[in-house]
């Protein structure tokens, strides 16, 4: 069995590292290989349990969707085939007629596999690369029915209930609560119940090849005693409220399951409602702009209509055998038909255009739309809330490339989207190639612009730790033997946290109105972590409430977290300080740029050995630099420099903390 590059949300990806060798045995889930894209570093699990046969490719590879990665011989596979070798002769055996046998032999094939089939469920599209399993809503042994929700999966994004696409018996649960999954990923397993009735349907066929079809068209039949009118409403969102930004269909529009009807958003995030049926919008129950809240109706679905086109294009699948199969191919001519006209514009998509797309708001509908027409998002005009992309921004482009394909406007405009002029033109300089920056650093370059406007100024200050460095000395020969890095800056974030809650104004927030301030009620205190893909900043939570010893166990286990790329998006929110340290790396002061919302942030150079005055001489001192960047629109000059100060006595003697 070959497995494949899955849907990872990019056209390309490139094959970082091979996790399995030839020979290895693997179950299903296990990781094999490791792809990277601009986008993010993801682990492409097995779909099959076996021994890995073969691998298809080789790290440094460019893989796409559908591109082989590994073959895995399946033992189950083999086994399976043995009886089936056994069938042949004893269907061969028997005196009857040999198209009597043979009829029966093929109708009762899918008759015994149906009657003991075991369907996978697998994550769908969620509109996201990877999420928690946040709720196990089912057991071994439930009964369910289609659309019944099967589990609850969380994201930074939305909050989504996966419902069931067959009903019958739960047979295993293969995912557990807090597990990470992406789409394609096997939840739960499905012994199907509805289906052993093909069973005795076959012996009274057996003379008749297309009679032997109609069974396979009565199968849909419950499903018509079950269409009807169906409600569409607003799912969990994870938030209390949140607006209708776009309406994507229409009164009389027929939609399939899972297509996305309209997309509502809110301060955490934007989300497409899908579908739960297939059918004809009967109506629409809210209009764009529109506020919302779970349990709201959106459309109303009439399923009945439904069922017909499902009948015919049974009946045309079942007619193929004997009719002329001029008929498929005249369909498949014109589905392909439109995408053709602008493929073009996509065959010849170098990895910075590539790089633009990765960047650019739209929705999951819209990315698949701009993938089958073959268009690139990074040159589509906006026109939804946010400088989102729309469905109708797709169409508007695609018309104006038909009519004016010479077009290149959109490149000047992505050229200058930073408020910077283009970068000249350096061919008669010797040239250059464009080394493409991290996921990482390219999410970071919007939030760092917004220190463009915060009028900001740094307090440099001396802090003797040499005390402090004599009692941590003594301590973390202790610390290491129980696995704890008692580094200074467990230190250094408890005397911060004890001096935010004398001076609130430095954990606090400039007001939207800019007459106020904001006074948070808890300490949340960013740690600035450097790892290979660039700087990011986990927060320790309420270091006032927690020793140092909590501070040092907690501070160690972000920094590993933040390593492994396995931070949680709530592992990055909330922050209403900063501390950014240079560790032993050098220099001896620096000017930290302050992160909004926040208004201020300590940077820590390397301390050294300095020679103090102390009246009658010089005394050699370990002394900290301390680097404090404020907003001066909230902080005035003199509360940084009283603020430095006392961070300094704090330093010089923690046990003031203590008074």
């Amino acid at each position: 069995m070959q497995i494949k590059t899955p849907d990872i949300g990019v056209d390309k990806a490139t094959v970082a590292e091979i996790l399995v060798k030839v020979g290895d045995t693997i179950a299903v889930d296990d990781s094999i290989v490791l792809l990277e894209s601009d986008k993010a570093s993801v682990e492409v699990p097995s779909t099959s349990a076996g021994v890995v046969k073969s691998i298809a490719v080789s790290e440094g590879d460019e893989v796409s969707e559908g591109a082989v990665l590994i073959e895995v011989e399946s033992a189950d596979a083999s086994a399976s085939a043995q009886p089936d070798v056994k069938a042949e002769p004893v269907a061969e055996a028997k005196p009857q007629a040999k198209p009597e046998v043979q009829t029966t032999v093929t109708a009762s094939a899918p008759a015994t596999s149906s009657s003991t089939q075991i369907v996978d469920v697998k994550v769908p599209d969620i509109g996201v690369e990877k999420a928690l399993v946040g709720e196990i809503l089912v057991k071994v042994g439930d009964e369910i029915a289609v659309d019944d929700s099967i589990v609850v999966v969380e994201s930074d994004k939305a909050t989504v209930e996966v419902p069931s696409v067959v009903a019958g018996t739960v047979e295993s649960v293969v995912v557990k609560e807090g597990d990470s999954v992406q789409e394609g990923v096997v939840l739960i397993t499905v012994k199907t119940a509805g289906s052993v009735t093909t069973a005795p349907s076959a012996p009274t066929t057996t003379s008749n090849p297309v009679a032997a079809a109609e069974p396979a068209r009565t199968a849909p039949a419950p499903q018509a005693t079950q269409s009807g009118p169906v409600e569409i409403a607003v799912p969990d969102l994870g938030v209390d409220k949140a607006n209708v930004s776009e309406i994507l269909v229409s009164v009389g529009d027929r939609v399939e399951k899972d297509q996305s009807l309209v997309v509502v958003e809110s301060d955490k995030a934007s989300v497409e409602v899908p579908s739960t049926v297939s059918g004809t919008i009967k109506a629409i129950h809210v209009g764009e702009n529109q506020e919302v809240k779970q349990g709201m109706p959106l459309v109303t679905i009439d399923g009945i209509a439904d069922v017909q086109p499902s009948e015919q294009a049974q009946e045309k699948a079942a007619a193929q055998p004997v009719k002329a199969e001029s008929k498929p191919v005249a369909q498949a001519e014109t589905v392909v038909e439109p995408k053709a006209h602008v493929a073009d514009s996509s065959d010849k998509l170098s990895k910075e255009q590539q790089a633009e797309n990765a960047k650019v708001y739209a929705g999951p509908a819209v990315r698949k739309l701009a993938r089958e027409l073959g268009v690139l998002l990074a040159q589509v005009e906006s026109s939804g809330p946010h400088q989102r992309i729309i469905k109708e921004d797709v169409f508007a482009y695609v018309k104006a490339r038909l009519t004016a394909p010479q077009k290149t406007a959109p490149v000047v405009a992505a050229a200058v989207a930073s408020g910077l002029p283009a970068l000249p033109d350096f061919s008669a300089f010797g040239g250059g190639e464009i080394a493409a920056m991290t996921r990482l650093q390219q999410v970071s370059v919007p939030q760092l612009s917004l220190n463009n406007f915060i009028p900001q100024v740094t307090q440099f200050d001396l802090a003797d730790i040499t005390e402090l460095e004599a009692w941590r000395g003594e301590l973390k020969g202790k610390f290491k033997q129980e696995g704890i890095s008692l580094t200074i800056l467990a230190f250094i974030a408890k005397a911060v946290a004890f001096l935010l809650k004398e001076e609130p104004y430095f954990a606090g927030h400039l007001a939207d109105d800019q007459k106020g301030v904001l006074l948070r009620n808890e300490i949340h205190m960013g740690i600035a972590v450097a790892t290979p893909d660039g700087l990011t900043v986990p927060v320790l939570r309420n270091p006032d409430q927690k020793s140092i010893k909590q501070i040092a166990i907690e501070l160690g286990e972000l920094s590993k977290k933040a390593r492994d790329k396995k931070l949680s998006p709530k592992d990055l929110q909330g922050a209403n300080f900063t501390i950014t340290s240079l560790g032993s790396i050098g220099g001896t002061a620096f000017t930290p740029l302050v992160n909004w919302p926040q208004v201020a942030i300590l940077g820590i150079s390397p301390a050294t050995m300095q020679p103090v005055w102390n009246g009658s001489g010089f005394d050699p001192k370990l002394m900290l630099p301390l680097s404090l960047s404020y907003d001066h629109r909230v902080i005035n000059g003199a509360d940084a420099a009283r603020f430095t100060n006392k961070l300094t006595k704090l330093l010089a003697d923690i046990r003031n903390i203590l008074l």
